[in-house]
C-alpha cells in the first residue's frame, strides 16, 4: 500500500459523538474529507443537521442521529439504529462532553451530572459498540481528552478574568485525566480482538478568549498560539486510519508543546 493511501477513511463507518461541537465540527470534516461514511450525533438537532448537510453538500457522505450521552436509553437507541443502519462500526470517536461545572465550590450535583455524561454515559456508549466490533474482528475508537487530563490548571493564566474563564471547574481536569487510563484498560483488553484504542489531548482552541488570558496561554506554547479549527484533522484521520495500525494505547498531545515544558 502506497504510504498516502494508508490514510484513506473510504467507505469506513465512522461515529463522532458530540461531532458539531468545538472540535468535533472539524473532526467530522476531517473525517469526511478522508472518505469516511461519516455519523454524526449530539443533543442539537440544528446543530449536527447544519454540519450533515453542510458535507453533504460538498459531495461526503455524512448521516445525522440524536445522542444524550446522560440518558442510558438514547445511548441504547443510537445503537440500535446504527447497528440495524451501518452494522458494526469502522471507528468510534468519543467526543461528546458535557461543562456543568464553572468552578470548583459549585454545586456536588453539578459534578454528579457531568459524571453520568463525561464517564458512565462513554462508558456504556463505548463498551455497546465495542461488542460489535469483537464479532466483527477489528475496530478503532478513539477518545478525545485534553492536556488538562495531563497537568495541573496554570491558574495564573486566569487571574482577573471574569465569566467562565475565571476559574477552572474540577471536573475537567478529574474526567480527562480518567479517559487517558480508560483508554489504557481498553486497548490492553480489546487488543486481541484486533480493536485499537487511542486519546487526543487537544490544546486550547482559539475561539475569542480575549485578553489578558489569550496571551498568557500563547506564550506558554512553543508555538505561540492556540490551536486552529484545522489543526486536529491530521491527528483524527492518522489515528483513524491504518497510517496508524501499529497504534494502540496511545496518547497523543495536540498542543503545540503545551506539555512538553
Amino acid at each position: 500500500m502506497a504510504v498516502l493511501d494508508a490514510f484513506s477513511l473510504k467507505g469506513r463507518k465512522v461515529l463522532v459523538t458530540g461531532g458539531a461541537g468545538g472540535y468535533g465540527t472539524h473532526i467530522s470534516e476531517a473525517l469526511a474529507e478522508a472518505g469516511a461514511i461519516t455519523i454524526i450525533a449530539s443533543r442539537s438537532k440544528q446543530k449536527r443537521q447544519k454540519v450533515v448537510d453542510s458535507l453533504n453538500a460538498a459531495g461526503y457522505e455524512a448521516h445525522s442521529y440524536y445522542l444524550d450521552q446522560g440518558k442510558e436509553e438514547t445511548i441504547d437507541k443510537l445503537h440500535d439504529e446504527i447497528s440495524q443502519r451501518f452494522g458494526a462500526l469502522d471507528v468510534l470517536v468519543n467526543n461528546a462532553v458535557l461543562r456543568p461545572m464553572r468552578g470548583y465550590r459549585d454545586p456536588l450535583e453539578q459534578w454528579r451530572e457531568s459524571m453520568e455524561v463525561n464517564a458512565t454515559g462513554m462508558f456504556h456508549l463505548t463498551r455497546l459498540f465495542a461488542e460489535d466490533m469483537i464479532k466483527q474482528g477489528k475496530g478503532n475508537i478513539i477518545n478525545i481528552s485534553s492536556i488538562y487530563g495531563m497537568v495541573a490548571p496554570t491558574f495564573s493564566f486566569y487571574e482577573g478574568m471574569k465569566g467562565r474563564l475565571a476559574d477552572m471547574p474540577t471536573d475537567y481536569f478529574y474526567h480527562n485525566a480518567g479517559i487517558l487510563n480508560l483508554t489504557r484498560y481498553l486497548a490492553a483488553r480489546l487488543g486481541r480482538h484486533n480493536i485499537r484504542v487511542n486519546t487526543i489531548s487537544p490544546g486550547g482552541l482559539f475561539a475569542d478568549q480575549g485578553e489578558p488570558f489569550l496571551s498568557r496561554y500563547c506564550k506558554s506554547t512553543f508555538l505561540g498560539r492556540m490551536a486552529g479549527p484545522e489543526d486536529i484533522k491530521g491527528a483524527v484521520v492518522f489515528l483513524a486510519s491504518d497510517a496508524s495500525a501499529y497504534i494502540t494505547g496511545v496518547n497523543l498531545p495536540v498542543d503545540a508543546g503545551f506539555t512538553a515544558h
